[in-house]
Formats: structure tokens, sequence, C-alpha cells
């Protein structure tokens, strides 16, 4: 297996530390608004990293961690006049609805920085004591970002040039305009914690270094996140733990590529932010899994209405493939099998892992039309398997076709209809059956007609 390490811009032969086993840690959500697609886009695609390590047989030690205190949850709660546990409460269980709407599951450990203050304090302490953050005088904690060495080697941004283009705000308590905070003071009115430095509360940056140290380790095999992250978050979490700990912090660095709305970067300015749930409203769920598997998770991704309305035929395709057919419990792996996995070994590689898909569902439509349901079965049944791994394909094909679930749709009053127009038919009422026919149609249902009856689908 091939993994594109972010730390040395290369693809890289995966070694877990430990044999069979997987130790991951994913920069999680901020939790003071709903989740956008880019989250989506970002967790869905771990989602699946997770699944197909496991799908191999690594036990894998999924953490994700939740911020639930930074600047953006105070002055989001200040402006709502809301305290800030429960506006954190309340996005927390947002989160969990889009994630488990768009099949994410849930990784094992889902740790919040509140929960780890002691964990962070001890880590500040650390590296003040080895020279490597100080006190300022108003309470502050600072990391010196010169001391370390190796700063700018996950980025490729370079200290002279950091420094030349540094547009901070002039604080008078900083050494140098590139340190950044370990611990912020309290200010009036807000959440504080005590700690050798007075009261206040951890920075974003060390939230993390603690969490996943504390979670998995000095050293782990995976670290994830968004395409945003790199810089400064994850270089600076690089420096922190380093020199907190003496020892290397993460072996690869993932980053999952940034997502576009209409060739656009996304922006509530903009106006063309979109949250999951607006998404969802019109759209199936499965669907925008789908769409967004559809590209390599480093690749740059453009959203558009047209091309996720265009990915529709793609999963339909697949779910055709597995309509009427009686799968097996038992999975028997054909070379389609084999390319599915070479094709996910290669950095898992999800659009050619759907092509396979494609390729497997053209056989088993062959074989239909051979007269062979047997074989078509067990072709269907490895596909349904490999969908699984991918987190699609996971409803009953007939479920999918109807739309239950995703619209207010009466499959009742449908399937009533469509016995009159049978009816009609058999007497030979063509104008009767026309009718019922054009009702339906305008009903957005599609009839399909074949020696074994008539079925239908939603015209999505």
């Amino acid at each position: 297996m091939q993994i594109y390490n972010s730390l040395t811009r290369k693809k890289e032969p995966f070694q877990p530390l430990m044999p069979g086993k997987v130790s991951m840690y994913v920069c999680g959500m901020t939790v003071y608004d709903y989740c956008h697609l880019g989250h989506g886009r970002v967790f869905v695609a771990f989602d699946v990293i997770v699944r197909y390590l496991r799908a191999k047989g690594y036990n894998v030690n999924y953490i994700r961690n939740i911020t639930d205190i930074d600047d953006k949850i105070i002055r989001r709660a200040q402006e709502n006049n809301e305290d800030w546990r429960l506006l954190v409460d309340r996005f927390i269980g947002a989160m969990d609805e889009d994630f488990t709407a768009l099949g994410i599951q849930k990784p094992n450990l889902e740790p919040k920085a509140t929960e780890h203050i002691d964990q962070i304090v001890a880590m500040v302490e650390t590296l003040i004591s080895n020279g490597m953050a100080y006190a300022a005088d108003n309470g502050d904690v600072y990391y010196v970002v010169e001391k370390f060495d190796h700063y700018g080697q996950l980025s490729g941004k370079v200290l002279d040039e950091l420094r030349s283009g540094a547009r901070v705000e002039v604080d008078e308590v900083k050494r140098n305009p590139l340190d950044f905070v370990l611990w912020k003071a309290a200010k009036p009115g807000e959440p504080a914690w005590d700690s050798p430095w007075g009261k206040g509360r951890p920075g974003w940056h060390i939230e993390c270094s603690a969490m996943s140290t504390c979670c998995l380790g000095n050293t782990f095999d995976i670290h994830g996140g968004g395409p945003d992250l790199k810089f400064p978050h994850h270089e600076n979490e690089i420096a922190q733990s380093e020199a907190a700990t003496g020892e290397k912090y993460a072996n690869t660095w993932m980053h999952a590529g940034p997502l576009r709305l209409n060739d656009e970067k996304m922006s509530k300015s903009l106006g063309n932010f979109f949250t999951i749930r607006d998404i969802l409203a019109k759209h199936p769920a499965e669907l925008v899994r789908f769409y967004l598997l559809a590209s390599h998770y480093r690749s740059p991704m453009n959203y558009t209405e047209t091309s996720i309305s265009e990915a529709f035929s793609g999963l339909e395709r697949l779910y055709t493939a597995l309509r009427g057919l009686n799968l097996s419990s038992e999975v028997t792996a054909s070379l389609f099998s084999e390319r599915f996995n070479q094709a996910m070994d290669d950095d898992f590689n999800t659009p050619e892992a759907l092509a396979v898909m494609y390729d497997l569902a053209r056989e088993v439509n062959r074989m239909r039309k051979a007269n062979n349901p047997d074989q078509a079965a067990t072709l269907a049944t490895e596909l349904k398997k490999l969908g699984d791994v991918l987190g699609i394909l996971q409803q009953e094909p007939e479920t999918f076709f109807k739309g239950e679930g995703e619209q207010s749709i009466d499959a009742g009053q449908i399937e009533q209809l469509i016995v009159q127009r049978n009816q009609a038919r058999a007497d030979k009422n063509w104008t009767e059956a026309d009718r019922v026919r054009d009702e339906l149609q305008s009903m957005g249902v599609v009839l399909e007609d074949s020696r074994e009856g008539t079925s239908w689908k939603l015209d999505r």
C-alpha cells in the first residue's frame, strides 16, 4: 500500500509502527456553526480510508477530536447571548446528525479540548522548562518558533520569508512576531481554567498536540485533516509536540483537497456557502457521499448542482446491477476485487475503484442477458461488498429507486395507479392507460415494462 505523505511530498509504502495496527488522528470540528460541504468532503474521505484499512485487516485506532473552546465559539456564544456550553452541545448534535446522514462512522474516541486541560497545561509547562516557550507579562504563553530547527518542513514555509511577509497584529508582549500562543490569559466574562500562569484557556494548536499524544502516544502512524490546516495549525502541532516529547510526531501526514463551489472559493460573503444540511435538503445523502468519492481525496474539487445531478447516473448504474437479484451472504472474490484493492492501495484512489465497480456492474448485466442468474447474483454480491468498503450501496435497490425516506412520495398511491394502468392495457383501453401513465410522469415516476411486469423508479 502506498500513501502520499504531505511531509515528504511523495507516495511512500505504508509501514505502521506496530504490525497489523494503525494509529490515526484527524483534526475534527470546531463546533460553533453547522458543518459545510467542505467538512463533508474531508470527513467522508477519512471515513473511507479507515473503512478500507479495516477491510484489509488492520486494527485501526481512529481518533477525531472536537474543539469545544476557542475564540470563534466564545464570539458566537456572545453574539447569541447563549451559554457557550449550550452552543457547543447544540452544534455537536448537529454535526452528529450530518455525519450520520453521510454514512460517516464514529471514531474510536472523540476527545474534547476541555476534557484535556490538565494534559495541555502539562505540555505547556514542559515547553517552558526546556526553553521552547515563555510566559509573557500579560499571562499569555508563547512558543519560540525560531528555536525549532525544522519549522516549515510540512508547509514548505521558510522562516525568513515568513518574517518578511508576516502580517501580524502589533503585540508588545511577544518576543517575535512569529511566536504563537499556547495559553491565553482570560478576559472578563470568558470561560477560563486555572494554570500556573493564571486563569486562562488553551490556544487552538496545543489542544490537538495534547489530545493526539494523550490518545495515541508521542508518535503515531497517520495525522490527517483539511487542506487549510497544513499551515499554521499542523506546522505548529509538529513544532510543539516534537519539542515537548523529543520524538517524531506523526509518520504520515494526509490532507484532503480543497472544495470550491461554482469555481469560486466557498464564502458566506459570496453567497455560495452551503452547509451539509443545505445540500441534503436537495439531494439524497448517499448521492452526496457518492459524489464526494468520485474525485480523489487529494484533488481539488468543484461543486456545482449540475455535477452532482450528473453523478446520480453513476450511482443508478450500480444499483441497477443489484436490482432483482438474490444476493448471497458469502462473497466470492474475483479479478474485480483484486483490481479494486489495487486502486485503493494506490493512495486510496476512489475514482479508479468506482471504475472497477462499473466494470463489475456491466458484467452482472451481461450475465443477466445470458440467462445466468446464479452467476449474476454471485457477481452482484461482490459488487455490494465493494460498496460496503466505500460506504455506498447500503440501501435495498427498490428503496433507492423509489426514493423512500428521501421525498414525500406515496408509494402506495403509485402502486395503485400502476395496477389501474395495467388493467387498462389488458382491457385494450389505451386512452386510459396513457392517461394514468401521464399522471405518473407528472409525479416524477418512470415506468419500466418487462416480461416480469412493471417496475418503477423516481426520475431524479
